[in-house]
């Protein structure tokens, strides 16, 4: 079984799973990082973490273009289906068994206000089950202390937010690694703008000097395969 994330900016990401394309939070067009365009996008399902515009601004059109499947919570779900969208709903603590694999809902300490002003429910991290390999995408959240419960899971890779002022900052992000105890750990979310301005490097450095977990630094569109 290969498993492979690939950072594609800000909050982005494509988990390739034995060949399914995952598209994880699709914000391209505008995304002033993006290692892509929308339209050069490929994905067999979407996952979107909560409303905001920065996470899901280019889910519909990706979906129809591609026939991607979307999972979300349940009232994304509905407003994505309202525009013709395939999705699949979720919530919090609810798992779902999909071809590419156990997919469970977890909390996150965040938003979900959609872009037309429509109520999104409850924001969400999602947690990955397949083939023997567990990954834990956090999403935009704060820190929260059943994390711990998470790293029981055995993860062998987290990916975080680091970015501070709309999701965990550096400090609160080494908080989680050392609840989440990941074998791997990306950081995202962080550098987009200035306002979310941060020394991943020096971030990394400091995660494994405290903790056993691998820290990888990736560029938009460099992946770590597992």
């Amino acid at each position: 079984m290969s498993l492979t994330y690939t950072w594609l900016g800000h909050g982005t990401g494509l988990l390739t799973v034995d060949g399914t394309k995952i598209l994880v939070d699709p914000f391209l067009n505008d995304n002033p990082k993006a290692a892509i365009k929308a339209d050069q996008a490929e994905a067999d399902y979407i996952l979107v973490s909560h409303g905001h515009g920065d996470h899901i601004a280019d889910a519909a059109a990706i979906a129809k273009r591609t026939g991607a499947l979307v999972i979300s919570v349940f009232e994304i779900a509905n407003w994505l289906g309202n525009q013709g969208v395939k999705t699949h709903g979720q919530h919090l603590g609810g798992g779902y068994h999909h071809p590419f694999g156990y997919l469970k809902l977890t909390q996150a300490v965040h938003g979900s206000g959609l872009p037309d002003g429509s109520y999104g429910g409850n924001p969400c991290g999602f947690l990955l089950t397949a083939g023997g390999k567990k990954v834990y995408l956090a999403c935009d959240t704060g820190l929260f202390g059943d994390m711990s419960l998470i790293g029981d899971e055995g993860l062998d890779l987290a990916v975080l937010p680091i970015g501070d002022n709309f999701t965990m900052g550096p400090d609160d992000a080494l908080r989680a690694a050392k609840l989440l105890r990941a074998k791997h750990i990306i950081p995202v979310h962080y550098s987009t703008w200035d306002l979310i301005a941060q020394d991943a490097e020096a971030w990394a450095k400091r995660v494994e000097a405290e903790t056993t977990s691998k820290v990888h630094v990736l560029k938009p569109g460099e992946s770590l395969s597992l």
